[in-house]
């Protein structure tokens, strides 16, 4: 676990995936709150 940590913390490549995955789980959670929200309203 530490080898793939230094790994993606060492290289640009490892840090831009790790934006990117973040980056998605970050959309996805805000999404899915705008379309509750929006659920919650009509009812």
């Amino acid at each position: 676990m530490d080898v793939v940590m230094k790994e993606l913390f060492g290289s640009n490549i490892g840090l831009l995936s790790l934006f990117t995955f973040v980056f998605m789980i970050g959309m996805g959670l805000f999404i899915w709150y705008k379309l509750s929200k929006k659920a919650h309203e009509q009812q």
